[in-house]
């Protein structure tokens, strides 16, 4: 990869149901589980020069049911559990608003991943939006980046230009991944 490309692509990755096991309004860290292959595919990222950013939308502290003390929490058990060399995460969105009220983070709302693609000098067709619901790549779609639905539930459409993997790793390995320099 030219070394003018190199750290101006990025993952955007929801949370829960795609790096994490989905739990409903998850609020305590002792909850936080990482789907498997993530924490390897997430190193592999990071070495072949993606920036990674977590966009996660957490209507439960709208809607009274935990705070974001704890959201951070979960997510400050998250990067334990990933361990990931700096930079790790560059960027991170909670998105706390509820689904019935404005929104103005809140997946599909492509307004944190503009921010990012413009403060960090991004390429846009070399970054994707990653998640298990359709909320999650119509923001990267409103973006105008790809996206990929991983871990997605039968009945989740998937839009025309969306991939669907399995998992992350599989989503990684065929789409993502620099082919190798031989």
């Amino acid at each position: 990869m030219p070394a003018a490309l190199r750290n101006r692509k990025a993952l955007f990755l929801d949370r829960d149901g795609t790096l994490i096991v989905h739990r409903d309004y998850l609020a305590d860290p002792a909850g936080v589980e990482l789907l498997p292959g993530v924490r390897a595919t997430l190193h592999a990222a990071l070495a072949d020069g993606y920036r990674l950013f977590l966009f996660t939308n957490q209507s439960g502290v709208a809607r009274g049911y935990y705070t974001m003390a704890a959201v951070e929490a979960c997510n400050a058990r998250l990067l334990e559990l990933l361990a990931l060399p700096a930079p790790g995460f560059s960027g991170l969105c909670v998105a706390p608003e509820a689904p019935d009220g404005p929104k103005v983070y809140r997946k599909p709302s492509p307004r944190f991943i503009l921010e990012m693609i413009a403060a960090h000098d991004l390429v846009p067709a070399q970054s994707w939006m990653i998640g298990n619901h359709l909320s999650d790549v119509q923001a990267g779609l409103n973006a105008g980046i790809p996206a990929a639905l991983v871990h997605a539930a039968a009945d989740v459409p998937t839009p025309p230009g969306v991939r669907r993997c399995a998992d992350l790793a599989e989503f990684y390995r065929d789409f993502a991944r620099p082919a190798a320099s031989g």
